[in-house]
């Protein structure tokens, strides 16, 4: 999704603050845990909490990790009823580039534990890298355009439309364009329930 109004920015923006607030109260971390566990400063989650910051894609993983939560448990304006449609208006949009290039998250879950759906789309010449998910994380991608070169702990494997791959993303791992045509792919992670 496109944010074309300062409404739905807001709106976004809002529902992370309450959102963290709630997930950090119920696991009884502190700020300062929080952002020990998370790699992110201390006055970044104070802003975030209070609504006063947009923060990167990178920054808003590395907090649901540390939570043991999915993106979407962040962002999520609400997680009831037991069915939950995602219209397309709804879906979100994480990442985008200048060529073209989108990731858009789906829908996700948070039984066993946090589970989202993704699609993907890279122009041809982009590229997207991750840090290492917690231990246990698994993403499976399933190419549908184009060609993926995908990396995973400094490995290369080609990944041609139709074909699929699974893998364990407690690593490095990142996803690139190298052909002339843009790649379309769906990807789903899924994280280990929180101990």
């Amino acid at each position: 999704m496109v944010w074309n109004t300062v409404t739905d920015l807001d709106h976004l923006t809002q529902a992370l603050a309450r959102n963290l607030k709630h997930l950090r109260a119920e696991r009884g971390f502190t700020l300062d845990a929080l952002a020990a566990r998370a790699g992110v400063s201390r006055g970044m989650l104070i802003q975030i909490e209070q609504a006063r910051t947009n923060p990167s894609v990178g920054t808003v993983v590395k907090i649901g990790d540390a939570l043991g939560v999915s993106i979407t448990s962040l962002l999520d304006f609400d997680q009831e009823p037991q069915v939950r449609l995602v219209p397309p208006e709804q879906a979100v949009r994480l990442w985008s580039t200048e060529a073209g290039s989108h990731s858009t998250l789906l829908a996700g879950t948070e039984a066993p534990g946090p589970l989202e759906l993704w699609h993907w789309k890279l122009a041809p010449g982009d590229a997207s890298s991750s840090d290492p998910h917690p231990l246990g994380t698994t993403e499976l991608v399933h190419v549908t355009t184009g060609t993926l070169v995908l990396e995973v702990d400094g490995d290369v494997y080609t990944v041609p439309a139709g074909t699929s791959a699974c893998f364990e993303s407690h690593v490095p791992h990142g996803y690139r364009n190298d052909g002339p045509e843009s790649v379309e792919m769906t990807m789903a992670v899924s994280v280990p329930a929180p101990r």
